[in-house]
């Protein structure tokens, strides 16, 4: 079977174990179907901008150079929550667009990676953001109604707790053995007061299992870097936006709009 068109990432649907898709052109691939199978995935030469068109390279997140300094979902508050202005009439780069995507609720969480870290995501967004982030568990801390009021407690706990992923150690499942419970009522005591009115009253933990049939020894970066780039292997499982294979780890996120050709055998 060969399928082919630019990449995007895996969507995810949640239950017992995760399960992944991948839309390549007209075409879905149910990735969990695939695990034990021989995979190989060759890139094009071209790449396809977020808003579509064909361009010579990617310049950063799936935007073209243009598009990464000008389109209002590539804006600096999008990667730093604490910088959205929507919620004082301030424009950025389409005020209009900042309001629909800033002025929503928000959640502010702990999940567990290969460390508790902190972050921040839509509401909506819940729980897709944290099985992309390849989370082994998750907690929210606050619901607020706005995205700068989320940015400002992510700051705040930054002293606390990181904001980052090793993907290396959390591909080897080396986690961390803190609990969460703790670890969000560390969370709330350093807030803020104005900021704890926001806090989720909940004790849920929300767990997430993925559909890996072997962990690998070590973990090696597949990437593509020019035309006719490929490679092929048995697809052990997925965590995250990562394939893992025979021959190493290939992150789908980082390849967006990468025009590939993909055989299954």
């Amino acid at each position: 079977m060969r399928f082919n068109g630019p990449l995007r990432k895996m969507s995810t649907q949640y239950g017992e174990t995760i399960r992944y898709a991948l839309k390549l052109g007209e075409d879905m691939l149910f990735m969990n179907q695939l695990i034990g199978k021989t995979i190989r995935i060759q890139f094009v030469g071209d790449h396809t901008c977020f808003c579509g068109s064909l361009v010579p390279e990617v310049y950063r997140q799936n935007f073209c150079k243009d598009c990464f300094f000008s389109k209002p979902e590539a804006s600096p508050s999008i990667m730093r929550p604490e910088l959205s202005q929507a919620h004082l009439g301030i424009e950025d780069r389409d005020l209009e667009f900042e309001k629909r995507m800033q002025l929503q609720p928000h959640l502010v969480y702990l999940a567990k990676t290969d460390r508790i870290k902190v972050g921040v995501t839509r509401k909506t967004q819940m729980p897709y953001r944290w099985m992309d982030q390849g989370a082994r568990q998750a907690v929210i801390l606050l619901e607020t109604p706005n995205r700068y009021l989320a940015g400002e407690a992510e700051v705040a706990l930054k002293d606390h707790f990181t904001d980052k992923t090793s993907w290396q150690a959390m591909l080897k499942d080396l986690g961390t053995d803190a609990q969460l419970n703790e670890s969000k009522e560390i969370a709330l005591a350093a807030l803020p007061l104005h900021l704890r009115e926001y806090a989720d009253v909940s004790v849920k933990i929300w767990d997430f299992h993925y559909p890996i049939a072997h962990q690998p020894e070590k973990i090696k970066s597949i990437s593509f870097k020019q035309k006719g780039d490929q490679w092929e292997g048995e697809l052990f499982g997925i965590r995250g936006q990562y394939m893992i294979t025979s021959v190493g780890v290939f992150n789908v996120r980082s390849h967006e709009g990468f025009m590939v050709d993909i055989e299954v055998k």
